[in-house]
This record gives C-alpha cells, structure tokens and sequence, in this order.
C-alpha cells in the first residue's frame, strides 16, 4: 500500500497491449474506464498524476486497415497522426464527466537531450499540474524518426518523472515485477519485491520485449529505474491487465518497487551542483538576504551579469565581494539577463520585447 499512499505526484505507464484489443484494434474500454476511475481517486486523494500512454499507433492501424506487424516509418506516422486523436478523445471523455481535465503533450527525444527544451517542457508539466490538470503524455510518433526516439514509452515515462519531479512511476506491464530469471520458462525464478541498487547481475538478469506488439521488454524498465531512481523518484512494477489497476495496487497487488535513496528535490539539487557552471550573476544585499530566505532570485536585485551564457545554463550567483551564494538555471540568456538587470519583473516585456518569466532563477532551480 505504501508506494501510492506516500505519494504526491504520479506518473502512470501504459502500454498499447493493455489498450488496445490485438485482435479488432479497438480501444479495450472497459479497462480504460477502470484505469480513468483509479487517476480519478488519485486525484481526490490530493495527488498530482500524469499518464504516459502509448497506444497511437495501435489505435490508428486499424482505421487505416494497415496489416500487423512491421510499419514503414510513413505507415507509423500516419497511424500515429490518426490514432492520437482518437486516444486523447477517449481519456477527455472519460475523465471529463468527473471534472478532471486532460492536456495533450507530445515529446520526441530532442525535448529531453537540448536543456532549453527540456526546461520548457518541465515548466509546461509543472503549470498544468498547479491548475489541476492531468496530462497526457506520448511520443510524438507523427514527426519523430529513429534518430530522435525514445523508443520505447518505458524510457520516456522514465524522463517525464524526471522532468516534472514526480516521486512515484508505475509501469503497468504484462507481468507482476522483476524476477530472477523469466518466470514463463524458469520454474525457478524468483520474485524481487524491493530493489535499493540496480547492479550488473540485475541487468543482465533483464529480457528482452515479450508481449507481441509492445515495444518495451523487462531490459528497458530496468534502464527506466535507473533514470528514475537517479532522480530521487520510486518506481513499480505491476501487472497492469486487471480493472482499476491502481487501486489494486493500493489493495497490496504483488509488484516490484525500485527504491529512489534521495526524494526528487534534493536529486536535483545534486545534479544542479554537479554541473559546471558558465558564468555570474552580482546581486546586491537585498537580493542576497531573499537568496538566504530561500526566494527566487528576481531580475531586480541584479547589479552586473558576467560571461556568457543561454537560457537553462548553470550561473553562479555572487554577492558585491564576489561571494558565492548559490547557483542555479537561468531562465534567460547573458545578453537578455544584462538587459533585465536591475529591473522590476513588469518591465521584461517592454525590455525584452515578450512576457518571459517573472524570476531570473526559480529557488527549485537553484542550490544554496
């Protein structure tokens, strides 16, 4: 019971075998109303949830009468194009009547690996999470190619924990967790409830993608766990072909939980302080005694930026004897920086020439 009960933000994996009937290629609506009335629960609960639902191709070959097994790369993208809609359409639908409203997001990899787009896509999660909102995230299968795929939806739910500091992802899958060796084949095979350490022997002891149609095996939620647990957040494991599978998961529903050692705050924190930083923020005593107060730094209390730098980049921030204070992400590059400086947040749209962010650097961006 505990992984749900102690959370406060959970992003929830499903894959197109748990959606989708093999066999006609509809949306499998019963299980999908189970899985609406548990992230309704969740959400009466207090939590923040995000779902990242695959499905999209599924879903669309059938319209488009596309036979099974392999796609061309433009066969994909047009069944993505035609499935998404369909997919987004379902969850609004069911969700809606119990006053949750839903938000699209697609993502390809590039939206991960470049610091400005991956910031952008945190603060885009973190706003519809303050509204209430519950995401629903999938890769953008219409423009993405085997260049900039994530590949599988394991490793992209894997990356959305990350990016909008969730502490708990469950990954509805085909079997009930982790286990020593592949339990349809090994009578031997030993369940692992709890895992702190994800070792050499752990990954080997990983397969390879088992369900047919499905992209992700046991290899890629291992390498999801690993992303995850770096990031300070828990991830589980679970039989996901049931009725209202979170709710059996709350039940005490067999699985295997991966144990982050550090909450998704001070992950962070860590990976801010381990980055290098590329150049200075001056700050006078007033912006210094907020720093120490634990408030963001605004762009008014700036009296000199030093270095260049972009948007989402490391900055140290230094007080009038050059101090350090803190370090953290700025939201704006050393050219826009040096034109905010010393100026209240209402003036960056007249200076800048767009409504940017009211902070030159937000306290959960920055490290003390």
């Amino acid at each position: 019971m505990a992984p749900l009960t102690d959370s406060k933000r959970v992003v929830v994996k499903v894959g197109s075998a748990l959606l989708v009937d093999a066999v006609s290629g509809d949306l499998r609506r019963d299980w999908v109303q189970g899985l609406t009335a548990d992230i309704v629960a969740l959400k009466a609960a207090g939590k923040d949830v995000v779902l990242v639902s695959s499905g999209s191709i599924a879903l669309g070959r059938a319209v488009l009468g596309l036979p099974r097994g392999s796609l061309t790369l433009g066969q994909s993208q047009a069944a993505a194009a035609v499935g998404q809609i369909r997919l987004a359409r379902a969850y609004e639908e069911m969700l809606a009547p119990h006053g949750v409203t839903t938000a699209q997001i697609l993502l390809t990899l590039e939206d991960s690996a470049d610091r400005k787009r991956y910031l952008n896509s945190r603060t885009t999660l973190t706003a519809l999470l303050k509204h209430g909102v519950v995401p629903i995230v999938n890769e953008n299968d219409t423009v993405a190619t085997d260049e900039i795929r994530f590949g599988d939806n394991d490793r992209l739910a894997a990356q959305v924990a990350a990016m909008c500091g969730a502490d708990l992802l469950v990954l509805l899958s085909d079997v009930d967790g982790i286990y020593t060796g592949d339990p349809r084949t090994d009578k031997n095979a030993q369940h692992l409830a709890k895992i702190t350490e994800i070792t050499p022997d752990l990954e080997a002891m990983a397969g390879d993608a088992g369900t047919d149609g499905a992209k992700g095996g046991m290899k890629t939620k291992v390498m999801a766990a690993k992303t995850a647990m770096q990031a300070g957040c828990d991830m589980v494991i679970m039989q996901g072909d049931q009725i209202s599978p979170l709710a059996a998961l709350s039940s005490g529903a067999r699985h295997s939980l991966f144990a982050a050692k550090n909450d998704p705050q001070q992950a962070r924190k860590m990976w801010i302080a381990a980055m290098k930083p590329k150049g200075d923020l001056i700050v006078d005593a007033g912006a210094a005694r907020a720093l120490g107060q634990g408030k963001s730094l605004l762009p008014a209390g700036v009296t000199n930026v030093v270095g260049r730098f972009g948007h989402g980049d490391l900055v140290r921030i230094l007080d009038v004897k050059g101090a350090e204070l803190a370090r953290g992400l700025s939201n704006y590059d050393s050219a826009e920086a040096a034109l905010i400086a010393g100026q209240h947040s209402g003036q960056i749209e007249h200076l800048l020439g767009y409504a940017g962010r009211s902070v030159l650097i937000h306290r959960d961006d920055m490290v003390i």
